[in-house]
């Protein structure tokens, strides 16, 4: 910010925020001195919290040696380091690596890598992505021609292909038994029914997060689904794409969260969480079929300036290893299922939350007006805004979006760093006790008295 008070930059809005002065840990503080506890990682970032001393000094080390070298130029160490364990996580036979800067980046080349596959393999004809409605997959053209989230897409539809959707398995709200098998194979069969619809010829890929991110509020999917989609998808040669931008790293209590189901990919994308904010970097994993098919095929028709920056492969590699020697994966399960039980207790004492959900340490509560119905709240009382602000200025840091598709409907994800202890959870627990306290007071009462 420049002297007069005046910001040059702009984002999303003209929401202003206090100037973060230092971050360590799972908390935060401003140049005033207020401390705040990241209780969403960042945007589910912050994986590992902030400062580690290990990953600052591998990103030291890094720094003395070089900052950049072009991937046509030379081949680093970093990068080569960070590819081999990102495969060693992977499901078997994913053994391609391919580095970017962010998941929307990582999304892009899935859809490119699955595309140039078809063309490869004499299937030029396959184009087509079946997401899901509501998604988010990023916000590049191709990665936005995926999302399910109408405010954020359908302003740029004229510029898009168009690509099919079907409907995300929100069991809760179709009053669904979500252990059923049957409810998995109801939803994952709308999969196969889209593709005959289509033309199975005609599909190129299917890309699902195994549990969901900032559009469904992390929504674990109903026994079974993961499998059969999984059958559907080879069944029919269609690429099986997972979004693991967010839910990898460990969040869930994996460190992919797909394994929850034993499923594996043909294709996986991971970024937020691999380098937990210590550096901008994101990956693809591919199986060897798959970019053998294309580099047999004259090669891989996508890059990045940025592609396996040795920095941020350097800051990636150390993350992975602190995930390791921390038990962080571990912890997340541990803490997370503490901190999903201390929202469920405010789901009891709090009707205007209908639905609390989630894995690990990537966990969600829904706000509705009816517990019975779950009809959301109304869109103009901006409840997916303002208890963030409340709990914002309580000292609390935690994320939003709207539930329906991005029109209505309030969820809050609360995503702590995975080295949270059960103090940070008490302390998140009675900082949203007393925001939501405050938001029914002076927000919905209030309404309701004004009729």
């Amino acid at each position: 910010m420049s002297k007069s008070g005046k910001s040059h930059l702009f984002y999303q809005s003209r929401l202003r925020r206090p100037t973060l002065d230092q971050a360590r840990g799972v908390y935060m503080w401003d140049v005033d001195g207020k401390r705040y506890l990241d209780g969403s990682s960042g945007a589910m970032v912050c994986n590992i919290g902030h400062s580690n001393p290990n990953v600052l000094e591998a990103m030291r080390r890094q720094m003395e040696k070089s900052t950049f070298g072009y991937r046509l130029h030379f081949e680093t160490e970093p990068a080569e380091k960070l590819a081999e364990k990102t495969a060693s996580l992977a499901p078997e036979g994913m053994e391609k690596v391919f580095f970017v800067s962010g998941g929307s980046e990582a999304v892009e080349s899935a859809i490119k890598l699955a595309r140039q596959n078809a063309i490869a393999t004499g299937e030029s004809q396959r184009y087509k992505v079946i997401s899901r409605y509501p998604s988010y997959h990023g916000c590049t053209l191709g990665a936005l021609a995926l999302t399910g989230y109408a405010p954020l897409a359908a302003p740029f539809d004229p510029m898009m292909q168009p690509m099919p959707k079907i409907a995300a398995p929100r069991a809760y709200l179709d009053r669904l038994d979500p252990d059923d098998e049957a409810t998995g194979r109801h939803y994952a069969d709308m999969l196969e029914e889209r593709i005959l619809a289509e033309g199975p010829e005609t599909v190129l890929a299917f890309i699902v997060e195994p549990v969901g991110g900032a559009s469904t509020g992390a929504l674990v999917p109903p026994a079974g689904y993961m499998k059969r989609i999984r059958e559907i998808c080879t069944q029919y040669g269609v690429i099986l794409i997972h979004d693991e931008v967010m839910s990898g790293g460990g969040r869930t209590g994996k460190f992919f969260a797909a394994e929850h189901w034993d499923v594996a990919p043909d294709i996986l994308v991971i970024s937020k969480g691999f380098a937990a904010g210590y550096a901008p970097l994101g990956a693809m994993v591919a199986s060897d079929r798959i970019v053998e098919n294309v580099l047999n095929d004259g090669g891989f028709l996508h890059g990045f300036t940025y592609a396996g920056n040795p920095l941020a492969c350097a800051a990636g590699f150390a993350v992975l290893e602190e995930i390791e020697r921390e038990g962080m994966v571990k912890n997340a399960a541990r803490i997370g299922d503490e901190l999903k039980a201390g929202l469920e207790s405010l789901m009891a004492k709090y009707p205007v939350i209908g639905d609390v959900r989630g894995k690990g340490l990537l966990l969600a509560f829904e706000l509705v007006s009816d517990p019975e119905t779950l009809k959301p709240l109304p869109r103009d009382l901006n409840a997916y805004n303002t208890l963030v602000d409340i709990a914002y200025d309580k000292g609390l840091i935690i994320y939003s979006r709207r539930t329906r598709g991005g029109y209505e409907g309030d969820h809050f994800l609360v995503c702590p760093p995975m080295i949270a202890t059960s103090a940070h959870v008490g302390e998140i627990i009675e900082t949203l006790d007393a925001s939501l306290a405050e938001f029914l007071e002076t927000v919905v009462d209030r309404r309701l008295q004004a009729g």
